[in-house]
């Protein structure tokens, strides 16, 4: 007997879109966001505004986050043939959002420190210079979020025998996401520093510094939050509510004599899902009907289906 040829049978499991610009703009980002990071710092404590420190300090913390964004790029493009990820290395660009999240919540919680210490101990600020490199690091934040705004990409196909598919570029990448949520802080925090300065170099209120911290503080954790929630819930593969369930659940409904026993849908892409499908009947219809029925579910990119005949379980 001939060798079967089961390469056909054998589909890429990378559902990453090829992008060839995320990755060098990432390190683009984190090399512009420590050079005005050390500006700012330097600045900061020379001409006592925690406004301008908090901001630097601040900015610190994103040049890791944002490292972590281009690393996970990185580590993704490497193991992307790696056997050992059974549905490739997209999660490890998931993970790399999770834990900047994480770590937006370490920098909120220092802000809100510094930020209520100064409001009971405040100190005296130079305004004037502080704000000339608030302004310039506004500048490179905004340069940075235009280089990390999210792009239409491009989708790639998996080409394999008759089981070829189109992986589409559609859905939000999580991990650029972050990268853009931490440049957005950034930018937010450049913000209130530089209200914060004209209000106390033209009306005295100094108070406003270490407030405009504060606020900053609330603003930054709300994101954080929302961030945290979305990638947890891809790397705890809580999908079930997904509306790619309700679609395939009806498209399984349509065949008569049918009943769908048990259904596990979880993401391996940014738009691209997996799923094991067992359904029960009294019919001879094969794996392969169910499979055909659920094509016009774009999003299922590795479908599983196990079939159970009534008459095979019966006394």
């Amino acid at each position: 007997m001939a060798a079967c040829n089961h390469s056909r049978w054998e589909p890429s499991h990378d559902y990453r879109p090829l992008e060839t610009n995320t990755e060098r703009q990432a390190w683009l980002v984190v090399a512009l966001t420590g050079a005005t990071m050390l500006v700012e710092i330097a600045a900061g404590y020379a001409f006592n505004s925690m406004a301008l420190l908090a901001d630097g300090w601040h900015m610190a913390s994103h040049m890791l986050a944002i490292g972590l964004t281009a690393l996970a790029y990185l580590l993704a493009r490497h193991y992307a043939d790696d056997p050992r990820f059974a549905f490739g290395t997209w999660k490890i660009e998931v993970l790399a959002g999770f834990a900047s999240a994480l770590l937006l919540l370490v920098v909120v919680a220092l802000l809100l420190f510094e930020s209520l210490w100064r409001l009971w101990q405040p100190q005296a600020i130079a305004f004037e210079v502080a704000l000339g490199v608030a302004v310039l690091g506004l500048l490179v934040n905004l340069l940075s979020a235009w280089l990390l705004r999210e792009q239409q990409g491009h989708g790639h196909v998996h080409a394999h025998g008759e089981h070829a598919h189109a992986a589409p570029a559609a859905g939000k990448d999580l991990n650029r996401q972050a990268a853009f949520l931490h440049v957005l802080a950034d930018a937010l925090t450049s913000v209130a520093a530089i209200v914060a300065l004209l209000g106390g170099w033209l009306f005295g209120w100094s108070w406003l510094d270490p407030l405009m911290g504060v606020i900053g503080s609330v603003i930054i954790a709300l994101w954080a939050k929302g961030l945290l929630s979305e990638t947890a819930k891809v790397l705890l593969d809580r999908e079930m509510d997904s509306p790619v369930v309700l679609r395939v659940r009806s498209a399984l409904a349509q065949e008569a004599d049918s009943e769908l026993a048990d259904l596990h849908l979880w993401r391996v892409g940014r738009a691209q899902y997996a799923c094991i499908v067992s359904v029960v009947t009294h019919g001879d219809l094969s794996a392969d009907r169910y499979k055909l029925r659920l094509a016009g579910v774009s999003e299922l990119v590795h479908v599983t289906v196990e079939v159970n005949r009534c008459a095979e379980n019966a006394p």
